[in-house]
């Protein structure tokens, strides 16, 4: 079936997925420089009375500190985003991290103004973690929303390449500084990344503001099906749906921070490796994984969304002891092999297919907020500490079994979420809950993705499947 929307979209999927990809690349060049910086910069300049590993761990802690702001901001920014619009609260949301970003870069360290220098890192950091909490829903519903049904797992993936992209941008900016003298690198060479992303912002924002709004979001407003607390009804509909989202992410989440950053810090400090090659290793992964991850999204559009998922979640757990395995040769080729392996491969399919997955679980009125949450739920419990936790599970046991014990488990419970998540492991993927609660009552849909708008008054009108 083949309807036209109230408010038919201007703008080409494929320009949108772009967009979308460009623009998270930004957000995340901006957030995962600070992983980087708190690896090998922050424990120096702004934790310099306390020992080496002490240090590292409170420069963890400020890494983590980000995330405990992403709920709120998924809140807001799902808030307003249901209510107003996708594209003005991705216009927010860059601003507003690409600013603190700078602020950082321009940030005097410890030894110029003391116990203030920390604070105001760690406030900064809270901004970033807010604006972030936004970001990531709001582009990936631009994307999936504007993509034609046969295609929605190939175009949902555009977003989520920007995570890696973003990375290895941002490694490839500290690579380039880090080559400086140390005196040099630690004096300002290390603020040079932080402050180019004002040239960023405004990549973004041009980008952003040429966009037309999500066609989804224009048919719920064109339907007066706008909710006014869609947080609240989010939960009160797809409450299950959030939790489980938030279970399932959870692998991809704490391996891709082990990744990008506690295996800088691991490979420099513990295993000998050259900080040149310890970011060589990042930098090769996210552009392995900026390559896969659209054709583990083009094979769920065939295969499944959690068939594709199931496997990067089985595969990670499969790989982490042998990755270590070979970081621990201290062989910097084997480092780099280990990151791949890792980052680059394992974690591709269900990170290929993540956006057009929690997309479909929920119904268009309340979308924008159930993925948030449920994406900055998972972002909290496992993503923001993951890092501060390896660091401290070696420090207490010195060996890397502990941590490898620790990703196992995380492992399991994104297995045991996926098969719980609604929906089925074919080409069908995961229907919306309006669909499901409504399935005695109306007609028979294609054997295709259903994307819902709010129950209205007229329920045919309101179970439509957008095949573009």
């Amino acid at each position: 079936m083949s309807t036209t929307p109230t408010s038919p979209t201007k703008t080409s999927p494929l320009r949108v997925a772009m967009a979308s990809f460009i623009g998270t690349t930004v957000e995340y060049y901006d957030f995962f420089i600070y992983g980087t910086a708190a690896a090998l910069v922050f424990p120096e300049l702004f934790f310099p009375d306390v020992s080496s590993a002490i240090g590292i761990l409170l420069s963890f802690a400020t890494f983590g500190v980000g995330f405990l702001a992403r709920p709120l901001g998924g809140i807001v920014f799902g808030h307003f985003g249901d209510r107003v619009g996708r594209k003005q609260m991705l216009v927010i949301s860059l601003v507003g991290m690409g600013s603190a970003t700078v602020l950082m870069g321009l940030l005097p360290g410890y030894a110029q103004i003391g116990i203030a220098a920390p604070i105001l890192l760690t406030l900064l950091r809270l901004v970033q973690g807010f604006a972030v909490g936004g970001e990531w829903g709001g582009a990936t519903l631009m994307a999936v929303e504007h993509a034609p049904t046969a295609k929605k797992g190939f175009f949902g993936s555009f977003s989520q390449m920007g995570a890696p992209a973003g990375t290895s941008v941002a490694t490839l900016a500290f690579f380039a500084v880090s080559q400086l003298p140390d005196e040099q690198f630690l004096s300002w060479g290390w603020r040079l990344p932080f402050l180019f992303s004002a040239v960023l912002i405004v990549i973004g924002l041009f980008i952003r503001l040429s966009l037309a709004e999500s066609p989804d979001f224009a048919e719920v407003k064109a339907q007066s099906a706008v909710v006014r607390m869609p947080i609240a009804e989010a939960f009160r509909k797809h409450w299950k749906e959030i939790l489980l989202i938030a279970g399932t992410y959870l692998s991809q989440g704490v391996f891709a921070y082990i990744c990008m950053a506690y295996l800088v810090s691991y490979g420099t400090t513990v295993a000998g490796i050259s900080r040149t090659f310890a970011l060589a290793g990042v930098f090769v992964a996210g552009i392995v994984a900026v390559l896969l991850y659209p054709v583990f999204g083009a094979l769920s559009d065939t295969f499944g969304r959690k068939t594709m998922y199931l496997l990067g979640a089985a595969a990670m757990g499969v790989v982490i002891a042998p990755a270590f395995a070979l970081i621990n040769t201290g062989n910097p080729w084997l480092f780099m092999a280990a990151q791949v392996l890792v980052f680059g491969i394992a974690m591709a399919p269900a990170a290929g297919v993540t956006g057009s997955l929690f997309t479909m679980v929920f119904d268009a009125d309340v979308r924008y907020s159930g993925v948030s949450i449920g994406y900055t739920i998972s972002q909290v419990a496992g993503s923001a500490f993951a890092p501060t936790i390896a660091t401290a599970l070696y420090a207490s046991t010195n060996t890397s079994n502990s941590i490898v014990t620790y990703l196992l488990i995380v492992s399991a419970i994104s297995i045991v979420s996926v098969i719980l998540l609604p929906g089925g492991w074919g080409r069908k993927g995961a229907a919306s809950q309006l669909t499901r609660d409504q399935a005695t009552s109306t007609p028979k849909m294609p054997d295709n993705e259903t994307f819902s708008t709010r129950t209205v008054p007229d329920t045919a009108a309101s179970l439509r499947v957008l095949d573009k």
